[in-house]
């Protein structure tokens, strides 16, 4: 099990996060719905379409952040203050450079690309153009943001973290009022205020970083050993962010050329939904992760082992008593929540819901292979069976099926990712796949099937609102008490027991 000490640092780190993300997921869900209302459908679709191809680009750096806070935390798990401050300056050194490449790609490729194969109303185009060149400076304000966010993550100083989540929320508030004043054009004033806020977030990492830490400082310097380590990491790590900015965006860019903008509006409501829930998991993974690689580090093979293990499974039921009642509910919800519901929406966001189940999961499991260094052979593997996603969709979409297949696709190849990864971490140090799947697998399957079989036999009417908080209480209950009726072990039931008695 793990120490109390630990224990009591996560504790610590995932109060700060789960603060942090209760009051940026009211944030988004009240600005999602104002935003879709003013903008309108086309405009919001608009939107999401653009910005997604900006995404396209960002895959380098999306695995440059992955080799930044490996190697971050490695280092620390050392006790090794120099290297980790060499490494923070070698690593904002290369996201400066892939800022440019972003910027000159996206300005060139991305212009293209917009000009002839994305669909919107001509009267739009000065609009569309406009807010595409704030996506693209937002977009290169959060790359050089990001080791900066490494960093902190690094040193597990979550509460600065919550609190500027907080502000950032708060100023994304102010967007929505300015908005809806704005005597100029809506569409182009949010991509601007969404850049400005961006820009005034990014600093204010900087300035942290740079007074709290003392590897915060940025010095430039040459040290071929390891700019070679660092864009060796990453180079691997880019074909498996390259995979997923494909299966995400690249699922956008699909649905805009065979259904137009009303499906991008639809797809943009599933992934605002998806974001909001899966911070429930992502904020507890979060502060685990730097624990895992550090217990790597230091070679506690059996520590290791139990943050890999219990971080898995504690990942999905934290989802799970989410995800379940949300979709139940999901079409009444969205309808209180949203004012005009696009087409597809409910159908996306259930999809999406148990895409999100399936991947808590694995979480731990990429991240105890980035924590061996070893990723070679894992990206090329796992990246690849991602990238399925795009021809495979095409096909289904080009004969003729509905949008939601391709959703029906990823949950297929996600379900396929996770035999291969656990297959892999047992031949590459010696995982336990039989603890894992009595421990995991079999304990939330357990769960799952008793708790959809009473949602079929339980008497459910939802027509009002005080019904929808009915049934989400309900099941909130059910779930908690089946998690810690069969989903735990007695040890596991004894201690969370304690802790709620505390």
């Amino acid at each position: 099990m793990i120490s109390n000490s630990n224990n009591k640092r996560i504790a610590k780190n995932t109060i700060f996060l789960y603060i942090r993300m209760f009051f940026m997921m009211a944030v988004t869900l009240y600005t999602s719905r104002v935003i879709l209302e003013v903008l309108g459908i086309e405009d919001y679709g608009i939107y999401n379409v653009v910005g997604g191809i900006v995404v396209l680009f960002t895959f380098v750096n999306n695995s440059m952040v992955m080799s930044t806070q490996r190697f971050l935390n490695y280092e620390l798990g050392r006790h090794e203050q120099q290297g980790a401050s060499r490494v923070f300056s070698a690593s904002l050194t290369l996201h400066l450079f892939i800022a440019m490449l972003t910027f000159l790609l996206a300005e060139s490729v991305g212009l293209w690309f917009l000009y002839n194969y994305i669909k919107y109303p001509p009267e739009r185009e000065f609009a569309v153009l406009v807010t595409y060149q704030f996506s693209i400076l937002t977009t290169c304000a959060n790359m050089i943001r990001a080791p900066y966010n490494a960093a902190i993550i690094s040193y597990e100083r979550m509460g600065f973290f919550a609190r500027i989540s907080v502000i950032e929320a708060i100023a994304k508030l102010a967007i929505v009022y300015l908005l809806a004043v704005s005597p100029w054009n809506k569409l182009i004033s949010y991509a601007f205020l969404m850049f400005v806020v961006v820009f005034i977030i990014t600093f204010c990492y900087y300035l942290y970083c740079k007074r709290s830490f003392p590897i915060g400082r940025y010095n430039y310097f040459w040290e071929k050993s390891l700019y070679k380590r660092l864009a060796s990491f990453s180079g691997w790590s880019l074909f498996g962010g390259m995979a997923n900015t494909a299966a995400s965006q690249g699922l956008n860019v699909l649905m805009n050329i065979f259904f137009g903008v009303t499906a991008n509006a639809a797809m943009g409501v599933a992934s605002q939904v998806n974001t909001a829930v899966y911070n429930f998991v992502a904020n507890f993974q979060t502060a685990f992760k730097p624990q895992i690689v550090k217990s790597y580090a230091t070679q506690e093979r059996e520590y290791f082992m139990d943050l890999i293990i219990y971080t898995s499974k504690y990942s999905y039921f934290l989802l799970f008593i989410i995800c379940m009642p949300l979709y139940v509910c999901c079409e009444e919800v969205l309808s209180v929540w949203l004012t005009n519901v696009p087409f597809y929406a409910v159908s996306f966001c259930k999809l999406m819901l148990i895409v999100s189940l399936l991947e808590a999961i694995q979480g731990p499991l990429w991240m105890s292979v980035q924590a061996t260094g070893k990723i070679r052979n894992y990206q090329l593997l796992i990246g690849g069976m991602i990238l399925c996603n795009l021809p495979i969709g095409y096909v289904f979409l080009k004969l003729g099926f509905p949008p939601n297949i391709v959703l029906i696709i990823k949950i297929v190849i996600t379900v396929l990712i996770l035999i291969i990864r656990v297959i892999y971490i047992n031949r590459l140090f010696s995982f336990p796949t039989v603890r894992f799947i009595r421990e995991v697998l079999v304990k939330i399957s357990i769960v799952t099937l008793l708790s959809s079989i009473l949602v079929i036999f339980l008497p459910i009417q939802i027509d009002t609102i005080s019904s929808i908080l009915a049934v989400v209480c309900i099941l909130f209950v059910i779930n908690c008490l089946l998690i810690l009726a069969v989903g735990v072990s007695n040890k596991e039931r004894l201690l969370i027991i304690n802790q709620i008695k505390k």
